[in-house]
């Protein structure tokens, strides 16, 4: 089969590969029809994410149809459309019984690995390192789909792949960023970032109640369907952002605050994101924690923090004092797709969201190569890339 293979910094490859087979009786096989570039994607090719290895096959969202079942499989039949989760989760253990499915114990193969460097394993993904198992990913025209029992939601007739495709990671996740956040009715919130992952958080604060949304960017397209979400526009570039946060809370500062950039924050020439960069570029940090400062300096006293964005490792000079002295909490982590699927997929129904709006690039999978570098320099006004097999 063709897929997009990894070979290093900014070197992504179409080529040719093994099929998948099944392997266990759990697995399942699905034929790809639909797969997309992810933000978390491109710290794969910035080089930010270690353990990564050569022709490793890219890609954690996906949709197709199942073509093979292992005898296990109980679920799903051939046939069947289904989405499947970036999170690859068994459903038995501790964690997946409590739902908490990123976190699941038995679905990681290299967990010695990664309880060396972060003190437990978590859940496997596609396509994402070998720290999180080196399963292939689904920027494929086939996908081997561990545990299918537990991971893929079936997608009934009438909903085009473009509705549907985005419960695999970013409308998830961007709704648990939310979740995370803590929204109420009447909640003023502020998202750093207006990426995939921002935008769905902009539209899942106002399905919650949120009464105001500012979103944070520079990219003027991003801020365009930011305010098409409902939201007010805060370019970082032109504005200062505490001030603008400032002067459109009455001085009190957003309730809630989502950083939905991460580990590659920009900061443009501000004190601690050149010494971020300078940082990073000889290794003294991994992540550029911008944003995470941001955060703590604007959100109200009392305020709640979401961090969906991606960090790798280290951050340096956050300021403790200040968010201990504000009350401050904060919570973040992978999301547990599998938990929010069902709802989520109603809401769709409902006609409540249609999360086809933030694609603007529908090409074929040979075309990945260029159309990342597209979406790494966000040009042609690219936000969302979707490819077809």
């Amino acid at each position: 089969m063709r897929a997009l293979c990894w070979y290093g910094t900014n070197d992504v490859r179409y080529e040719t590969v093994d099929d998948p087979v099944i392997e266990t009786p759990d697995d399942a096989i699905v034929k790809v029809t639909a797969t997309a570039i992810c933000g978390s994607d491109l710290h794969l090719i910035d080089g930010f994410v270690p353990t990564m290895e050569k022709g490793d096959v890219m890609g954690h969202e996906t949709m197709g149809e199942v073509v093979e079942t292992g005898k296990n499989v109980k679920r799903l039949k051939v046939g069947d459309r289904v989405v499947v989760p970036f999170t690859i989760s068994c459903g038995n253990c501790w964690f997946c019984q409590n739902e908490l499915y990123s976190l699941c114990d038995r679905s990681n193969p290299s967990a010695a690995k990664q309880k060396e460097v972060i003190g437990h394993a978590t859940a496997a993904l596609y396509g994402y390192s070998h720290m999180y198992g080196g399963f292939p990913g689904g920027q494929a025209e086939y996908l081997r789909v561990p545990y299918a029992d537990v991971g893929p939601i079936r997608i009934p007739d009438g909903l085009a792949d473009a509705q549907v495709l985005f419960l695999s990671d970013i409308f998830p996740t961007g709704w648990m960023a939310a979740e995370n956040a803590g929204i109420r009715t009447g909640d003023r919130v502020a998202v750093w970032g207006c990426g995939p992952v921002g935008q769905f958080a902009i539209r899942s604060a106002k399905l919650m109640g949120a009464a105001e949304v500012y979103a944070i960017d520079e990219v003027e397209e991003r801020l365009e369907m930011a305010r098409a979400g409902g939201a007010q526009t805060i370019d970082f570039k032109k504005q200062d952002v505490y001030e603008e946060l400032m002067k459109r809370t009455d001085s009190r500062g957003p309730d809630a605050c989502i950083d939905a950039v991460g580990t590659e924050a920009a900061g443009h020439g501000s004190a601690d994101a050149v010494m971020d960069k300078l940082k990073t570029a000889v290794h003294l940090a991994t992540d550029r924690a911008h944003v995470l400062r941001e955060m703590v300096k604007c959100a109200r006293k009392g305020g709640r923090l979401s961090v969906p964005g991606v960090y790798i490792g280290m951050v340096s000079q956050f300021p403790m004092g200040s968010f201990v002295a504000k009350s401050l909490t904060m919570k973040s982590g992978q999301t547990h797709v599998q938990h929010y699927l069902a709802p989520l997929l109603k809401l769709i129904q409902d006609g409540r969201i249609d999360p086809s709006f933030v694609v603007t690039h529908e090409r074929p999978l040979r075309e990945g190569p260029e159309l990342y570098k597209t979406f790494r320099e966000k040009e042609d006004g690219c936000i969302k890339v979707m490819l077809r097999p």
